[in-house]
């Protein structure tokens, strides 16, 4: 058949299939080429925004189409199940749309920021092969138009997180955390495929648009009388929804499977970005997001009665939020702080869901991908400048810095150069990256009316403080821990920027720090030699390297800062124009357009005050008085150093886990997998059977021998035998035969005779 693949219905088939084509060609012909790989890669997500981009202006300007209600997308046959065809394809309604507006342009810009980070790694071909599957699962699972679909990519994902986060395998650690990673990450997929197979039992598919834009499906599932579900007693909806839940505690890395997230900062800075904005983590928060209308089926919400998958969302979502605030304000290692920040942020999201602020957790959901892909980012260029610096350093003989590395659970170790007590005077050095992270980091802790984070932190804040009005005890427990979530999130934003950018270099490293060549510009300006910042030769590549990372900064910085203002509440008094367009657009995902709730003044103040506080005591602490080199950290001294230790070492859950659960789960495969079942029970009755057949075996070989052989052979030897004793008689001598022949003559005359008488 003649099919048109840019027409909106097939057009999402080429948004998934070129990242998954770069992959293939990269590992089967071009993995020994890097500029054919680098271009391989490029090409596939480029086509892919592309493709995407002239999807979304399609989706906004289908005339013809009130999209919700109608949907773009195809699908085929792919498993025929008795009477029944399991079909998979492509689906493209608000929800998807949406996400095609950040995922694309994320992983883009995180390739080329890839350019210059990996730029000298001797497996860059490799890694490249890898981001492209990655984001091609993401774009696999964004534009399913099914639960299983959605969790084909989900598992590629997962194990694109393994390969990546132990991308520098020869590191123990960083190979200790993908597998860390991997397995966490399987405890809740495995129940959460529990859920989908459960799910596809009862509905008999597993479309969305066949369930969640059912009514009559949705009242049949979450009605224990009409489905009562095998366990608990309560809906089905509400065991798949637990379910899926869970998957999303383990992907999205929430409490008490928050634990892989910090680890994986193990892998390249890039990996950190894909992971913590354009895919995995993200795709937890969307499925939740996607299923909502199962989540939430036979509950009002509205009025306050949250269905069971609603509340644990709630509580795990606003207990995490808090928990991993209070982690981040404890941690020295840069990119730590920004994964708990995420583990916190995704808590947001979670709890949102949870009190059914849909739109505000998709709405906060793109705005964090944007500007914690900057944070991170900004961070792997930060890393860079103090390696660079440790080297020149170096260079005019100040000695390397050797911190070995820790043999064993060792949760407080930080590497030199993510060090943020080893940093400060940044600024001089890196003022691109300083600046945009100043303005990701704003955005993080929602510094007011100006950040993309403020806006969809608010709106959340919001519609907790709205569910509180109303009397609801779980929106009144989301508001609280969202709250001084966000003041602690403020506060550990201002205290990794200063630390790392304000006052004066408080190592060698962070003396010599820069970013290649664009430093040494910088430092032969005029305002560079007024600040007597040491300068190195220029080198183009390292130019065209620098550049290459610090080009995606800019970009996502203007998104941390416009990206807000398409989900602003109507009738606020200063911005009264903008009618929230991105709510509208969004609820025709649902059966039901949620309402909107105009904004009053308190939560408004609050959230101002929030940020503002944090941030203010951030400046106050750090700001005001920068840290002096060996000085001790001002949070350190305040806490006392049990409290600090405690932080450092995450509350040794880590401990707690390895102790309780890998430990005994270690000695059980030890000793009574491997050693009483496998070597003892398995392999003593295997080799029992082995020695009983053995001497079964001899057995009949001796019976084979005695008696077979036996008399097999011995009849023949006595014929034989006998054969060669009568041949005897055989002696050629007349005189001989003629006795013979006398001698019977003699007998038989003699026979007669005793007959005759």
């Amino acid at each position: 058949m003649d099919i048109n693949w840019f027409d909106a219905d097939y057009l999402p088939w080429l948004i998934l299939f070129f990242p998954l084509l770069s992959f293939l060609i990269i590992v089967l012909f071009t993995s020994r080429s890097r500029i054919l790989s680098h271009i391989v890669a490029l090409s596939g997500i480029v086509i892919a925004w592309v493709l995407s981009m002239i999807e979304f202006v399609k989706v906004v300007w289908a005339s013809d189409v009130e999209l919700g209600r109608e949907v773009f997308g195809s699908s085929i046959d792919w498993l025929t199940l008795g009477t029944t065809t399991f079909r998979v394809g492509v689906l493209v309604d608000p929800l998807t749309a949406y996400m095609l507006l950040m995922v694309p342009l994320t992983c883009l810009l995180i390739f080329i920021y890839s350019l210059g980070y990996m730029r000298d790694d001797p497996h860059n071909t490799r890694f490249f092969a890898f981001i492209s599957l990655f984001a091609g699962a993401m774009l696999t699972l964004v534009l399913a138009d099914n639960l299983l679909m959605l969790f084909v990519g989900w598992e590629v994902m997962g194990l694109c997180s393994y390969l990546l986060i132990g991308f520098w395998f020869h590191k123990k650690s960083a190979m200790q955390a993908g597998v860390k990673a991997f397995m966490t990450t399987r405890v809740a997929d495995v129940l959460m495929l529990v859920g989908i197979g459960y799910l596809f039992i009862e509905a008999g598919t597993l479309n969305f648009r066949d369930i969640l834009y059912n009514e009559e499906m949705l009242h049949r599932l979450s009605d224990p009388e009409l489905s009562p579900a095998v366990l608990f007693g309560g809906s089905v909806a509400a065991v798949v929804g637990i379910l899926l839940v869970i998957g999303t505690i383990g992907k999205s890395s929430q409490f008490p499977l928050h634990v892989w997230l910090p680890d994986a900062m193990e892998g390249p800075t890039p990996v950190s970005a894909m992971i913590h904005a354009a895919t995995m983590v993200s795709a937890g928060v969307y499925m939740l997001v996607r299923m909502f209308p199962l989540l939430s089926a036979g509950a009002d919400f509205h009025h306050g009665d949250f269905s069971a998958p609603m509340v644990m969302m709630g509580l795990v979502g606003g207990f995490t939020a808090l928990f991993a605030a209070v982690l981040a304000v404890g941690q020295n290692d840069i990119k730590r702080i920004l994964a708990y920040s995420t583990v916190s942020q995704l808590g947001y999201m979670v709890a949102a869901l949870g009190i059914g602020a849909w739109v505000a957790a998709a709405f906060h959901l793109i705005n964090h991908a944007f500007f914690k892909a900057l944070l991170f980012m900004a961070s792997g260029v930060v890393i860079h400048s103090m390696e660079h610096g440790e080297h020149h350093a170096h260079q005019h003989g100040h000695p390397h810095e050797e911190v070995p590395e820790p043999d064993g659970l060792v949760m407080d170790y930080v590497a030199p150069p993510n060090d943020v007590r080893r940093m400060g005077g940044l600024l001089d050095r890196i003022p691109v990256t300083a600046i945009t992270m100043a303005i990701g980091g704003l955005s993080l802790a929602g510094f007011p009316l100006i950040t993309a984070g403020f806006w969809s932190k608010d709106e959340i804040i919001a519609e907790a403080w709205h569910g509180t009005g109303e009397g609801f005890p779980l929106a009144l427990f989301v508001l609280v821990m969202l709250v001084l979530a966000a003041l602690l999130t403020a506060f550990y934003t201002a205290r990794m920027w200063f630390l790392t950018f304000w006052g004066a270099p408080r190592s060698a490293a962070a003396r010599y720090a820069g970013l290649g060549s664009l430093r040494n510009r910088w430092a032969n300006s005029r305002w560079g030699k007024a600040r007597g910042l040491a300068s190195e030769p220029v080198h183009r590549e390292d130019e065209v390297a620098a550049r290459q990372m610090e080009f995606p900064l800019i970009v996502l910085a203007f998104f941390a800062i416009f990206a807000g203002f398409i989900g602003v509440h109507t009738d606020f008094p200063l911005l009264g124009a903008l009618d929230n367009p991105l709510h509208e657009f969004l609820s025709g995902t649902l059966l039901e357009h949620p309402p909107v709730f105009d904004l009053d003044g308190l939560p408004i103040l609050l959230s101002v005050v929030i940020a503002l506080g944090g941030l203010g005591l951030g400046w106050w602490v750090y700001g005001r008085r920068p840290l002096a080199e060996g000085a001790v950290d001002p949070t350190e001294r305040a806490l006392g150093a049990g409290v600090w230790r405690a932080l450092q070492n995450r509350f040794y859950i880590d401990l707690l886990y390895r102790r309780y659960l890998v430990q005994p789960a270690e000695w059980f495969a030890t000793h009574i997998v491997i050693q009483a079942i496998d070597k003892e029970t398995i392999d003593g009755v295997l080799e029992t059977i082995a020695e009983t057949f053995i001497w079964l075996g001899e057995a009949f070989k001796r019976f084979n021998t005695v008696v077979i052989d036996g008399v097999g052979d011995g009849i023949p030897r006595a014929i034989g035998d006998f054969a060669g004793w009568f041949r005897q008689v055989q002696t050629g001598r007349i005189q001989q035969y003629l006795l013979f022949v006398t001698l019977g003559l003699l007998a038989i005359g003699t026979l007669f005779l005793l007959q005759v008488r």
